[in-house]
């Protein structure tokens, strides 16, 4: 932003923002106004609007601004300028309070980031509390900037180190008490304000999630009782009764360690357990937010006291009257209300798992019988429900996360006991359909826990599904033909029901609303009894000729072709290519009807797709998965078919060379002919790599540099194709580094630095050497260390694996004639870019990176340090003196003593794991 905008032009952007009728009028103010946010003069201009409160709009852009301001560009301001703002904003805040509610919690968490990160401001809980305490119009906005102040102590936006936030959680726990006695004060002034109290309850809420309050002051003070009468009582209002319960919920969550909070844990154990009438009371008065509200309550108890519950059923903590609470929730009629418990349950499921001790199963196992009987009659349907059960919706995403609990709840059970009663319930009555609907949906989750081993009873299920009438509801035939492909291993244990399990598929497939699971039924009946399947390998081809007369969504198609192509692996080789050649030309033939245009629509004429990547998928999925045995000195028998379909696919490649889906899927299709093949593509090589140089310079979709990593991975070790691997490695350089040269290149085009990085490891991993003397090595590295910075899980992951491999190759001593050679080399890289490097991982560690990246990024460290331990220790003494000491706020980031310990930490490790776990401990300090 060229100079500081008048306030009159920046009111003119607010008023834009929120009331031109034009959108593009909209979307100008909003860039102009993202660009004054992030300029030096924001800070000025904030304050002038807070000053002149002209309307609410402007009002709240500025308190936004200045809380984005101090949240990210605290550092812009002078140190002597801290006061005044601090000052100001109190000001603001004070002079706000009654025009929106919005904009004084923006001011609040403006006050608080700033109380944060500002050293010199002392005891600020004290200040805030002693100015404001007496005054009852202030309270609300004292009240809400208690409440964000312990919130923002572990906000991702401010990076104020871990030194400080230690400090900060030191001083407020010292103040809690002062902090808990104003709530016990707001409670009496506000004697029936409902608004007061929500704010008192959301702010103890607040001090108790940053754990800081003492909990055996707490066990015995009146909030804690005023908080069970509110949820106690029939009449309180909603919004009450929600903070309430949020409150009650963080003060279980505070106390995760029981021992250390005996009292007020056996505090709000008790308090919760009289809860139960009134939860009664909600269902009866169908008022399903207090419902919701006193089930998150329930399982947040039983959360927090789940190993008393495991160590000790039965007694005092470990009462099994909270398993009673959850399960009475999970008899509501509404899913929703039994669905706030399932990680409770799951949780519960794994330690049970752990212990492995029958009798304490013995003692759960009548309350998972309780909770799979209450779950089953919650995936019901509607007995005026119409059509196949619908996956996609809030009740089809339910019904998949029992599926999920079912199966890991069901050792406690039993899985074959369960299966039986679920079964019995079938043949002894003559249920409604919805009843046998859902029964068959539970058998279908365990069926593959069933050991199908000389079982009777699963033999008499399959029998009976295949008998069904057609006359059942459409939803019964879905779920029984999605439970017969669960029950793939029975097929194959009992061949003589593969024929009438194919015949009753099939009819599923002829039928547009059961095509789907058919078909996904049939994918499963292939992989599993392969060798059976040999037999009726041409029903299967004749179902991949007709593929587009079925009602099938592509991935389902895609998946009966992965059957099919399994089933071709194990049929006699010299089938193999016949077979895989008329399964491919089907795929082919479509492909080459597909006209110019690449829209999903169908052509009317022929009722073939135009879109490419249809059969481009399918031709993938074919080649993926056609893996036969093939001797030494066999000719594979794919190769021919590749060979005959490389010119369709060499002219689809041209034709939709600038449309990065196709061309991706292209990519795809050809990665999986030449793994299906191996050396055996050797004759697509040349023409390949022409045509992906050519394309590339003009478009650069990154899939052409994983499908080099392909290449080099099957070629790079022929000593043959090395010079021509590295020819098209410099060619694909070029037009990609001046791609990541444009102005935030890498951050644009992370796939292009991830696909970039595979390549280049697929070059240390197979011919290092080729590489290491390369003229485009300095140009790699000087990427490799910009990219360590890059926060994008892919990208940053291979860009490390890269460096990883790179260093490797100078450590590994296999016995292979060129290690010296390769020693040097690398040696020859580390004394030109090892200080840069080190330095670069240290400061993208700190600043830049998310902590899942560290493990990635200390084994880099590690084969760095075993390569030349002196000399990495002088790097790493470098880098850490570059770092910064203090914040812009005035608070110590890092010690002498932290530096030299992790130095030490570090630099006498032994293993990888202890450089990850200082580097750990380490970057917290500027996070």
């Amino acid at each position: 932003m060229e100079g500081k905008p008048g306030l009159q032009t920046v009111y003119q952007a607010v008023q834009a923002l929120y009331h031109d009728p034009d959108p593009s009028g909209k979307e100008r103010a909003s860039l102009w106004l993202g660009e004054l946010q992030r300029s030096v003069y924001a800070w000025e201009i904030s304050d002038q609007l807070l000053q002149i409160r002209q309307d609410v709009e402007s009002c709240y852009f500025a308190a936004q601004t200045m809380k984005m301001k101090i949240q990210t560009s605290f550092y812009e301001l002078p140190a002597d300028s801290h006061a005044s703002l601090r000052d100001s904003l109190l000001s603001h805040i004070q002079n706000l309070k009654d025009l929106s509610p919005i904009i004084v919690t923006q001011l609040a968490l403006a006050i608080a980031d700033l109380a944060l990160q500002m050293a010199s401001w002392k005891g600020c809980v004290q200040t805030l509390v002693e100015s404001y305490r007496n005054d009852v119009s202030s309270l609300p906005f004292l009240l809400e900037i208690l409440t964000v102040l312990p919130e923002e102590v572990h906000s991702r936006s401010l990076r104020i180190g871990a030194n400080r936030r230690a400090e900060i959680i030191e001083d407020l726990a010292y103040y809690s008490s002062t902090v808990v006695s104003l709530l016990m004060t707001c409670v009496e002034k506000a004697g029936s304000n409902e608004k007061m109290l929500i704010k008192t309850f959301r702010c103890l809420g607040s001090w108790f999630n940053l754990g800081v309050l003492d909990s055996n002051f707490m066990a015995n003070n009146r909030l804690l009782l005023l908080l069970f009468q509110v949820l106690q009582q029939d009449q309180t209002p909603s919004n009450l009764h929600e903070a309430a319960s949020d409150c009650v919920c963080s003060a279980l969550y505070a106390i995760e360690n029981i021992d250390n909070n005996l009292h007020l844990g056996t505090q709000l154990f008790q308090g919760v357990l009289t809860l139960e009438t009134a939860y009664h009371m909600a269902v009866a008065r169908e008022d399903i937010d207090k419902v919701l509200n006193y089930c998150r309550i329930f399982t947040e108890l039983c959360e927090t006291f789940l190993e008393k519950i495991v160590s000790t059923p039965c007694r005092d903590l470990g009462d099994l009257r909270t398993l009673e609470l959850l399960l009475i929730c999970a008899g509501h009629p509404q899913y929703e209300v039994a669905e706030i418990s399932f990680n409770f349950w799951y949780r519960l499921g794994e330690h049970l798992y752990k212990t492995n001790d029958l009798a304490l199963h013995g003692i759960f196992k009548p309350y998972i019988q309780r909770l799979l009987h209450a779950l089953a009659r919650h995936c019901q349907l509607d007995p005026d429900h119409e059509g196949v059960p619908e996956e996609t919706d809030d009740f089809g995403e339910f019904r998949m996360r029992v599926s999920d609990l079912v199966k890991d709840l069901i050792f406690l059970v039993g899985s074959m006991e369960c299966f039986s009663q679920l079964y019995s319930t079938l043949k002894q009555g003559n249920p409604p359909w919805e009843v046998t609907e859902a029964v068959l949906f539970i058998m279908a989750s365990i069926a593959k826990s069933v050991d199908p081993e000389n079982n009777p009873t699963l033999v008499e299920v399959l029998e009976g599904i295949v008998r069904l009438p057609e006359s059942v509801h459409v939803a019964v035939r879905y779920t029984s033909i999605e439970l017969v492909g669960e029950m793939s291993e029975v097929v194959d244990r009992n061949p003589q029901f593969l024929e009438p399990v194919l015949s009753y598929l099939m009819k599923g497939l002829c039928q547009p609303s059961l095509a789907s699971p058919s078909a996904k039924a049939i994918q499963n009946i292939c992989s599993v009894c392969r060798d059976h399947m040999a037999q009726h390998f041409n029903g299967l081809l004749n179902i991949a000729r007709s593929l587009d007369s079925f009602t099938l969504p592509p991935e389902a198609a895609v998946g009966l072709l992965k059957g099919t192509a399994l089933v071709l692996a194990r049929l006699p080789l010299e089938k193999i290519s016949e077979c895989m050649s008329e399964l491919c030309t089907v795929q082919v033939s479509s492909l080459k009807k597909v006209r110019g245009n690449t829209l999903l629509s169908q052509d009317s004429s022929n009722g073939i797709s135009s879109d490419p990547t249809l059969f481009l998928d399918r031709l993938a999925v074919i080649f993926r998965h056609t893996n036969p045995i093939v001797e030494n000195g066999q000719t594979h028998p794919c190769q021919k078919v590749i060979q005959e379909i490389w010119p369709v696919m060499s002219e689809t490649l041209n034709k939709h060379r600038a449309d990065n889906r196709i061309v991706e899927r292209c990519c795809r299709c050809l990665r999986f002919a030449v793994r299906c093949v191996g050396k055996g593509s050797a004759a697509l090589l040349q023409p390949l790599v022409t045509q992906m140089v050519s394309v590339y310079q003009i478009h650069q979709h990154s899939c052409f540099l994983y499908l080099g990593s392909i290449l080099v991975d099957e070629y790079g070790m022929e000593e043959g194709c090395q010079q021509g691997l590295l020819d098209m490695l410099q060619a694909l350089c070029v037009p990609t580094f001046q791609l990541l040269e444009q102005q935030n290149g890498p951050q644009n085009h992370p796939d292009t630095v991830d696909d970039l990085f595979r390549l280049f490891t697929r070059f240390i991993q197979r011919c290092p050497i080729v590489l290491l003397r390369s003229q485009v090595l300095g140009h790699v590295l000087q990427w490799a260390i910009a990219a360590t910075a890059l926060d994008h899980r892919d990208a940053n992951c291979s860009v490390m694996k890269f460096l990883r491999d790179l260093i490797h190759t100078g450590v590994a001593n296999d016995h292979e004639e060129n290690f010296e050679v390769r020693k040097t080399l690398i040696q020859e890289v580390l004394n030109q870019f090892g200080q840069q490097l080190v330095s670069q991982l240290l400061h993208a560690c700190c600043f830049c990176l998310p902590p899942y990246t560290l493990p990635d990024v200390a084994e880099v460290v590690w084969e760095i340090m075993i390569f030349d331990r002196p000399t990495f220790c002088r790097w790493l003494e470098t880098a850490l003196k570059c770092l910064p000491k203090e914040t812009s706020g005035g608070a110590v980031t890092v010690t002498h003593k932290q530096l030299t310990d992790f130095h030490k930490q570090v630099t006498s490790a032994e293993e990888c794991k202890p450089v990850c776990w200082a580097l750990r401990d380490f970057t917290r300090l500027f996070r």
